[in-house]
């Protein structure tokens, strides 16, 4: 059908985003009903357990780590190159380049987005709105995961007979930083691997990669 053939990338990793959503659900309900057991403590339901902050924590700390990471790469290409590489522009066209070979304003054309032909601040906003979008979740999700992590840190205080604490003194724990500087470390060694790899590997096929046949040095091909 036209429609799966033509939004396959989105409707795939929307298929299998869901399917591992569902069984981190699943598996972490076990692990953490097997903790509830070792604590003697009466196992929890999946519904209780997906409403959880333990489960969220979870989630939103590898959200928030993805979204920076295309937010930084997003940024980060505007203005720095990797000669050889498909992920980075050619080598003469580093910075936000020009209005002519943007197409906005007076360059663009009928069938350009609406706010890319008006100029103006409508133009400055959606000359920026990925970058802006991207960190925009980037910033919700982190949020969103030092709420939960607080709420989970203090399950595990009053599990110890301790206090409980607020959430800027958690914000500044080794919890918070440990379930962060963790994923953080790990986006930025794919994508600074992706970088490098693909200026000597290919993948036929792939906009991701160079031609087969590219040599090494040629920058900014994609296959």
């Amino acid at each position: 059908m036209p429609a799966i053939r033509n939004h396959g990338l989105v409707l795939f990793f929307g298929a299998i985003f869901l399917a591992t959503i569902v069984g981190q659900a699943f598996v972490g309900q076990d692990d953490f009903n097997h903790g509830q057991l070792a604590h003697h403590n009466d196992p929890v339901s999946l519904t209780r357990y997906v409403t959880s902050s333990d489960f969220w924590v979870d989630v939103l700390e590898n959200w928030q780590s993805e979204y920076l990471q295309f937010t930084l790469f997003v940024v980060a290409t505007v203005w720095l190159l990797q000669r050889g590489s498909p992920e980075s522009k050619e080598l003469d066209k580093a910075g936000t380049e020009s209005d002519e070979e943007q197409r906005v304003g007076s360059h663009a054309d009928e069938r350009s987005p609406r706010w890319a032909r008006v100029g103006g601040w409508r133009t400055r906003i959606y000359s920026n709105s990925l970058l802006l979008v991207m960190a925009g979740i980037w910033i919700a999700s982190w949020l969103a995961q030092s709420v939960t992590g607080r709420i989970a840190y203090n399950a595990e205080q009053f599990d110890h007979h301790q206090a409980a604490v607020s959430w800027t003194v958690y914000v500044g724990t080794s919890d918070f930083w440990d379930r962060t500087l963790q994923n953080w470390q790990s986006e930025f060694l794919a994508v600074g691997s992706m970088a490098v790899l693909a200026i000597y590997l290919r993948q036929r096929g792939s906009p991701e990669s160079k031609p087969v046949g590219a040599p090494h040095e040629a920058t900014g091909v994609e296959g």
